[in-house]
């Protein structure tokens, strides 16, 4: 049988077998901890540029289909799992994980160490990796390449994902309000979820100006989830909508150039959330969700601050390293979670934000 390997930056090695696509491929790695979803985990533009190892032992059970993928293509740069299921059964499904991953490409690799490679990463933090089929060069040679892969930290990715067209994602039933969706690496979820409450989302490319979004004559700004640090982002375009007073909302890395807009600094988390298990509480009503996350990186920012635009709070928190979930300006119409409210494939905890903002758009009209 053929042999694979991963390799960290560190020097720790994984011994495996060739999953999906053979060659070599080179990423951030990280891990998700959801036990279902797998497939609109690969095809979440926010992977970009990451190899992704999945916690949960057994992968692949329902295969694949039409249905699910949130965006046209993977988005992973390598994908890690445990024991592949060996045989599809759904009645939804149209191949298997593992063909799935050969036609697009996607090189992975499965071993046995899943849990030791977790746990490296939650003490080591995430790192950089690569995946490489029957390898010839020794082991030196490999980690030194790794190391020369780019680092997360510095890289500007929203606008290789993003569309580049604009499009329109028409509303379900009567039309309420008007939305401009800036596209960050958007799943096909989100406009979906506004569409459904009447929403006709107007999804504008990574650099839409101030004029691009009003030209739309939106009721509402929307910024989408995205990779890449948040640190690079122009949030030219952002400020000005919040100094129109125009109703935002932002989720996941629109949540962290919302922070930026405001005056707050973001940061690189150790190895990030990545998963449909997150624990956040509500600051205001003290309610626990449990929510969709994908990041890793992060707002830093006291319970409460003053902005350019008036008074504004930490409005969300995560339960189990404390670091900022949300944030909302008290006096303007502006709100964001780093979360997916979306949740495909759930949990749908998060579902009525989206409620929130169109009645945020309401009030404002």
């Amino acid at each position: 049988m053929t042999h694979a390997v991963l390799v960290l930056e560190d020097g720790r090695v994984f011994h495996g077998t060739p999953y999906g696509a053979e060659g070599e491929t080179f990423g951030e790695m990280v891990f998700n901890t959801g036990m279902t979803g797998y497939q609109e985990t690969l095809t979440d533009p926010s992977y970009h540029r990451q190899i992704v190892a999945m916690t949960a032992p057994h992968i692949g059970n329902t295969g694949v289909n039409d249905e699910d993928p949130e965006s046209s293509r993977v988005w992973v740069a390598g994908y890690v799992v445990r024991e592949p299921s060996r045989i599809v059964s759904n009645w939804r499904a149209t191949a298997s994980l593992d063909d799935y991953l050969k036609q697009q490409g996607v090189v992975g690799i499965a071993l046995k160490g899943t849990r030791a490679l977790t746990r490296h990463l939650r003490e080591r933090g995430a790192m950089r990796a690569g995946i490489f089929t029957a390898p010839s060069a020794p082991v030196e040679e490999l980690v030194e390449r790794v190391r020369q892969a780019p680092q997360m930290a510095g890289a500007d990715l929203a606008k290789e994902v993003a569309t580049a067209e604009p499009y329109v994602v028409q509303a379900i039933g009567e039309k309420r309000f008007t939305v401009a969706a800036v596209d960050l690496g958007i799943k096909g979820m989100t406009p979906h979820r506004m569409a459904e409450r009447g929403c006709e989302v107007h999804v504008l490319p990574a650099d839409a100006t101030f004029e691009d979004i009003m030209a739309v004559r939106p009721d509402g700004v929307f910024y989408s989830n995205g990779p890449g640090d948040p640190a690079t982002a122009d949030v030219t375009a952002l400020r000005q909508v919040l100094e129109a007073g125009i109703p935002f909302f932002g989720i996941c890395f629109g949540n962290q150039l919302f922070g930026r807009a405001l005056g707050l600094s973001t940061y690189k988390l150790r190895y990030g959330h990545r998963g449909v298990n997150q624990p956040v509480k509500d600051v205001r009503t003290g309610k626990v969700e449990i929510s969709a996350h994908n990041h890793g990186f992060a707002v830093e920012a006291p319970p409460a601050f003053d902005t350019p635009y008036g008074p504004g709070e930490v409005s969300h928190v995560n339960l189990n390293d404390g670091c900022v979930e949300g944030l909302r300006l008290i006096d303007r119409p502006a709100f964001s979670v780093q979360y997916h409210p979306e949740a495909a494939a759930g949990p749908h905890d998060a579902a009525y934000l989206f409620d929130e903002f169109c009645s945020v758009m309401g009030a404002a009209s």
